[in-house]
């Protein structure tokens, strides 16, 4: 067998961590050192907290290196001292300059959660989900300066099903991934030559998520608000306005028959779903959570708030 690729791994979440641990289990790679994030402060006591890939080196006794910035040279000298081979990047959350793409022997790759060119950036599960794609995968790719710019050297695929939600494509993108970085890593020297060239005419941005976005309008199609639901699920949650002017998250809805009455009109509200019109069809709420509450099948939730959704009255029209 051919002497172990030597790799510094960068990545941050839980979806990093998952990469990371694939590294550390192959025999055909060597992982010598750690980039995350510095900790952060998380929970009620705002305590500092080590991301899921420092918590994961940690165990492993690997060399751990937390800059807020690597565009210094102390920090590049630092990275350049372990001559490496590859730079493996994922999530990481911090730009990487020029001058570090090129530290390594073959460079920086990065594991991207989207067929690329489309949906280049911070959300690209959730945004695929959202715009109704009927697949989306992993793409390795060799590095550049831009944002998610690089050549792809492979690429894995899934289909994206009408129960998915952006966790449940996490969890299989990030048991798609390692297994691609790993083919990826094995057949480098072989696949770098053939990179194919991103086509930016295709290319599509997924901006990060944000709570404002994820008020539901009802002057969108039944269709599109359902897919909503299940893209903000399980950050940050979809919400509307209920008609006494409480703030309500919506983690589970179907779409159903509509009327001729104008979007936001509450057509049921039992046990069997709150239905509003929406601009064609109906969405059926199924599951709600009030404010300081825990999610609730909506025939828990009508217990004394159906005050909130009388049949026939207009819920507030969504902000986008």
């Amino acid at each position: 067998m051919q002497n172990p690729k030597k790799v510094v791994f960068a990545g941050t979440p839980e979806f990093a961590a998952e990469h990371l641990a694939a590294l550390i289990d192959d025999e055909q790679t060597e992982v010598l050192a750690v980039y995350t994030q510095p900790d952060r402060p998380a929970g009620r006591g705002k305590k500092l907290q080590a991301s899921p890939v420092k918590q994961l080196a940690l165990q492993h006794h690997l060399p751990i290196h937390q800059p807020q910035s690597l565009k210094n040279a102390d920090a590049q000298a630092e990275l350049a001292a372990y001559q490496a081979d590859v730079m493996v990047v994922v999530a990481y959350g911090i730009l990487l300059p020029q001058a570090v793409l090129d530290v390594p022997r073959y460079g920086c790759i990065n594991v991207h959660g989207s067929l690329l060119p489309r949906w280049r950036g911070a959300a690209p599960i959730q945004r695929a989900l959202w715009a109704g794609d009927a697949e989306t995968g992993v793409a390795i790719m060799q590095m550049e300066a831009g944002l998610d710019t690089g050549p792809v050297l492979l690429e894995a695929r899934l289909p994206i099903t009408a129960e998915d939600t952006s966790a449940t494509l996490y969890d299989k993108l990030a048991k798609l991934g390692p297994a691609a970085l790993l083919e990826t890593l094995h057949n480098l020297e072989a696949l770098q030559p053939h990179a194919k060239t991103q086509d930016d005419a295709a290319a599509t941005y997924a901006k990060k998520l944000s709570k404002e976005e994820a008020q539901l309008d009802w002057q969108q199609p039944a269709a599109a608000l359902e897919r909503w639901v299940r893209a903000f699920n399980p950050w940050p949650i979809c919400w509307l306005v209920a008609g006494q002017g409480d703030i309500v998250k919506v983690w589970r809805a179907d779409v159903v028959p509509g009327s001729n009455t104008p979007p936001g009109t509450v057509l049921q509200a039992d046990k069997h779903g709150i239905v509003i019109q929406t601009a064609d069809q109906a969405l059926r709420l199924l599951e709600l959570q009030p404010a300081g509450k825990k999610p609730m099948p909506v025939a828990d939730f009508l217990n004394g708030r159906s005050d909130g959704f009388v049949v026939g009255s207009k819920l507030p029209l969504g902000i986008l």
